[in-house]
């Protein structure tokens, strides 16, 4: 087993770090929070009173944080002065392809090798060692972070070169954030009908309308497994973050020169269900704010 750094402690990066002390690893945590760092404690990691001193003498250092500038800055700061040169830099944050392609010519200049491994799954996946990592980077590189992201996930794929974890990540998401308005709208619009909610989702979920969000995320209590529509739109994936990852597309697509029509309108969507209070809320909740506007 190897020892870690692990730099961030959110609501994602807590299990992550969890995971990994729970396979054997010595993991050395770091976080502003006096309160992730306790619970990283009682999950079986070390904390560490600042970054350089869970740099000291790691294999690995994982990155778990809210934005790219926050990225760029504990590299810039903490990283590239005091992690060995020969621990491999993996960064698990979504942020954008610019940036995550600026920090990898970075360590490469500095003589590291570094991928850019963006999550799917959310804060119950992350929990239960069950995300999927996306993966840019060297193929060699690619093979070093393999064994650590493993241990926090259940598929680990490799999209390409530094970036391109990145690139996956913001499409994945993008399409979800479609997908979910779209099923929320046709689960209205088959109620507003007088169709049964379970009745219908009977139908679409074998039919060619089905999707992730139809059949394994409905937006709707009662129908389909348990979702957080279950639980009063409470825990899953925050409308805050899909908001940013939203963003992200919007920003990617604006400098790609290619057309999201679609996107654009999600993230309006969401845009306005986070300015209207509901951030905190999970993502399928914002089938309340569709059915308000009907």
């Amino acid at each position: 087993m190897a020892r870690v750094a692990f730099i961030g402690l959110g609501n994602m990066g807590g299990g992550m770090a969890a995971n990994l002390a729970k396979k054997g690893h010595d993991v050395r945590a770091f976080d502003l929070s006096a309160e992730a760092l306790a619970r990283a404690k009682e999950a079986g990691c070390l904390p560490a009173a600042s970054v350089e001193e869970a740099l000291d003498g790691a294999e690995a250092v994982i990155t778990m944080l809210p934005a790219g500038k926050h990225v760029e800055g504990v590299y810039a700061d903490a990283v590239f002065a005091a992690a060995p040169q020969s621990a491999i830099l993996i960064d698990c944050s979504t942020i954008d392809v610019a940036t995550a392609k600026r920090i990898a010519e970075a360590a490469s200049a500095k003589g590291y090798a570094a991928v850019d491994a963006p999550v799917s799954g959310g804060i119950a996946a992350a929990n239960a060692g069950t995300l999927t990592f996306m993966v840019g980077g060297s193929a060699e590189a690619f093979d070093r972070a393999q064994p650590f992201l493993a241990d926090m996930g259940k598929a680990v794929i490799h999209a390409g070169s530094n970036g391109t974890g990145q690139v996956a990540k913001i499409a994945n998401n993008m399409l979800l954030g479609i997908t979910m308005i779209g099923t929320c709208e046709a689960f209205l619009l088959a109620q507003k009908l007088g169709l049964d909610a379970q009745k219908f989702f009977d139908i679409a979920s074998v039919s060619s309308g089905q999707s992730w969000s139809m059949t394994s995320y409905a937006p709707l209590p009662g129908v389909g497994p348990d979702t957080p529509a279950d639980h009063d739109y409470q825990g899953g994936f925050a409308a805050a973050l899909m908001l940013k990852d939203l963003r992200l597309a919007m920003e990617a697509a604006s400098t790609a020169n290619t057309g999201t029509p679609l996107g654009a309108r999600a993230a309006e969507l969401y845009e306005k269900f986070n300015a209207d209070g509901q951030g905190g809320t999970d993502f399928s909740g914002i089938i309340r704010m569709l059915d308000a506007k009907a």
